[in-house]
């Protein structure tokens, strides 16, 4: 499209360069080329600026100086991320395939489709289960039985959602998922490990986005339950009975042990690990790697195994990293006062 409908669907202000030149697709700072459109939402990415070939460039009104490229037309805005994301949507569409319920797919006869449901093929959806409108499951996911899916869902292939699951609407589950398989639970008695029944559930409420090959635990008793908006990435571990809140983030590789709390607005970045009945207070951040092992207040910043406040866990590496040169003074020393004892 051309620039000028461009920042008109993005609600951007086009200047200078050649509004009139079309784009057809979207590129970071340092690769885009004609006809591309970037963005520069980071002062630190602005030396990028003079170089790019991009015909047009997303950017706030303070990062504007008298450097800027004459040819590139500046797409000027309140929020470039945004405004440079629904034009990546725009140029970028999802590809539309027909929608259809694929004769290789196996309904048991008391499941319920809504309306302009998709269904891949080998896709099997059990007893009493519910999909709701426009909603998609690809080819080889496996919905088990009592399980109420909402509208507007995307399961991709290969996912499994156990029984009695409750999923609400825009939710996104990705290949390989498993959704409320039995939680790890052993009670060890003559000399061998009795397993915990796992009666309960899970509950995903809406918007909430699941990666690939991401594991959600049934509650024991109870659900394991994941908070409105929420984005769990691949790779994830969440054991029985965890309550996790409205917006929460949890990246890739972390694992969090049973009944524990997660509330609204909490981080927790790569390789996170979680011990069992903790709870980590809102819009609190867990560094990468850290090990958890009690409670975070609300707010914290915290690092380390086991995890401290991120400043604290920081000057205690900065001393281990001095600690060579530190035992050469103190060995240094010692000599010396050994000399003088002799």
């Amino acid at each position: 499209m051309l620039i000028t409908e461009l920042a008109s669907r993005c609600d951007a202000r086009a200047q200078g360069g050649d509004a009139t030149q079309s784009i057809h697709s979207a590129a970071d700072i340092m690769s885009a080329q004609a006809h591309q459109v970037t963005v520069l939402s980071d002062g630190k990415y602005k030396k990028h600026l003079k170089d790019t070939q991009a015909s047009a460039c997303f950017i706030a009104e303070a990062l504007i100086d008298a450097e800027m490229p004459v040819g590139l037309t500046l797409l000027v805005c309140q929020d470039p991320e945004i405004s440079f994301l629904n034009a990546v949507k725009l140029l970028h569409p999802e590809p539309v395939f027909k929608r259809q319920v694929s004769e290789h797919a196996v309904l048991a006869d008391t499941a319920t489709l809504g309306y302009n449901v998709h269904v891949g093929p080998f896709a099997t959806i059990g007893q009493n289960s519910s999909v709701g409108d426009s909603s998609t499951v690809e080819a080889g996911a496996r919905i088990g039985n009592h399980v109420a899916i909402g509208k507007h869902c995307h399961i991709h292939p290969n996912a499994v959602i156990y029984d009695n699951s409750v999923i609400g609407n825009h939710v996104i589950i990705h290949a390989g998922a498993v959704i409320g398989a039995d939680g790890f639970g052993y009670k060890f008695r003559d000399n061998q490990h009795v397993k915990v029944p796992h009666v309960g559930h899970v509950e995903i409420e809406d918007h909430v986005e699941i990666g690939a090959n991401t594991c959600i635990d049934r509650g024991a008793l109870g659900p394991t339950r994941i908070g409105a908006g929420s984005k769990i990435d691949n790779l994830v571990q969440l054991g029985h009975n965890n309550i996790v809140g409205r917006n929460v983030i949890i990246c890739g590789q972390s694992g969090i042990s049973g009944s524990c709390t997660i509330e609204d607005g909490a981080i927790l970045a790569g390789s996170t690990g979680v011990a069992d009945h903790v709870k980590i207070g809102a819009r609190a951040v867990v560094m990468a790697r850290s090990g958890i092992s009690g409670d975070i207040e609300p707010g914290a910043q915290v690092f380390g195994s086991p995890a401290k406040d991120r400043k604290v866990a920081w000057k205690e590496l900065a001393a281990l990293a001095k600690l060579p040169e530190l035992l050469q003074k103190f060995k240094a020393l010692e000599a010396r006062v050994h000399k003088l004892e002799e």
